[in-house]
């Protein structure tokens, strides 16, 4: 049952925030008190009070029932959580001078991106990363908290923690990003094997090419060990060299055009280069494949149900392309573990790109499982 852990003092444990105060003094008052209760009283969803439980045990204010651990299957996300900068040009940008922007700062990196709209679908997740010890991570964990579980992730006090300044038109369209990423090379196998237990027991891994290469090696390794659906999702072409070189234990690879013809050593000039890409993917072990490419949609594909192609779902009034590629990647494993076909986990992953297009957010704040449903129905 809960209890107090003994030999430790107020003073060893790190603060509680508002809601993990709530939930121990109902634990308290109830400490057989399922999850789905606590849920109902807080308004939260199961999975979030799953989170916020996995921080009391952390923090050694509880030890968890059996029942409450075991029960939880959560999905691990490992990979970048940053600082996202955008400066929107007001005109045309011209270069080796001063350009008048407006800027917002939010929350962001693809693991973290994508850990976030699968908390807000009401699934439990864990995020895997790395950052400093600085205001920016604080920003980081205090915005993350509410969607999913951040108390794993490695702080490095020399280190700052990872950033990402877009540039973008007036049309939303990205014209260059800078991206300071060198605290993820702190995501190394030993960190992983530190949280092996996590990987145990996980309905599934989520992982960008954030990740150094022999972490996403091992990464591959855990899911054959422990049977685990494994997702790798590309961060940029550059970064394709950290793609391990045997693939045959990835369940799902999402990648864009760019990425996969560096990646590939071949150009995609139409659908017939575009669907012999993917199936280049399978070849190399994939088990699902997809490539993306903007506004022309997407091509999914896996050896027995075939490739197809999946239109861009038109949107007026677009702000900027940031985050809706994570909105795709989350939408697709989230409707592959629902059990939806092909065609529907590519439209789910769509529709939630596109939705996200419309938001100032890096993920859209009305994102919710009964929203993404209706939305797939609305446009059935």
């Amino acid at each position: 049952m809960f209890r107090k852990v003994r030999g430790v003092t107020n003073e060893d444990r790190e603060p509680l925030t508002g809601n993990e105060q709530r939930i121990l003094q109902l634990i308290k008052k109830d400490p057989y008190v399922s999850q789905q209760e606590l849920a109902e009283v807080m308004g939260l969803s199961r999975p979030s009070v799953a989170n916020i439980i996995s921080g009391l045990v952390r923090k050694n204010f509880i030890l968890g029932k059996a029942y409450i651990l075991n029960e939880s299957e959560p999905i691990v996300c490992i990979g970048g959580a940053n600082i996202d900068r955008k400066y929107y040009v007001k005109d045309s940008l011209q270069w080796s001078t001063s350009n008048p922007v407006t800027s917002t700062d939010s929350v962001g990196g693809v693991a973290r991106n994508i850990a976030e709209n699968l908390g807000r679908l009401d699934m439990e997740t864990i995020l895997l990363t790395a950052g400093g010890t600085d205001a920016a991570w604080t920003h980081i964990k205090e915005s993350s908290s509410l969607y999913m579980n951040v108390s794993y992730a490695a702080l490095i006090p020399e280190m700052t923690t990872g950033s990402y300044s877009a540039i973008l038109d007036a049309d939303g369209e990205m014209i260059f990003a800078l991206a300071d990423m060198d605290v993820y090379e702190a995501i190394t196998p030993q960190y992983i094997l530190k949280h092996d237990r996590l990987l145990s027991r996980a309905k599934c891994v989520a992982a960008d090419l954030n990740c150094p290469k022999e972490t996403l090696q091992l990464l591959c390794h855990k899911a054959n060990q422990y049977n685990l659906p494994l997702m790798l999702v590309t961060v940029s072409a550059p970064k394709m060299t950290h793609l391990p070189e045997d693939l045959n234990d990835v369940t799902w690879l999402i990648t864009n055009r760019e990425e996969s013809e560096a990646s590939l050593d071949r150009k995609i000039t139409d659908n017939e280069e575009w669907r012999k890409a993917v199936t280049r993917w399978l070849e190399k072990g994939v088990s699902n494949a997809v490539i993306t490419d903007g506004g022309k949609g997407a091509m999914i594909g896996n050896e027995e149900a075939g490739i197809y192609h999946v239109p861009a779902v038109p949107m007026e009034n677009a702000v900027d392309v940031t985050g809706a590629g994570d909105a795709f990647c989350s939408a697709v494993l989230y409707a592959w573990l629902e059990g939806k076909d092909l065609p529907a986990i590519a439209k789910a992953g769509m529709i939630n790109a596109a939705e996200t297009l419309t938001s100032a957010y890096t993920v859209r704040e009305n994102l919710s499982a009964a929203q993404l449903q209706k939305e797939m129905e609305e446009r059935s």
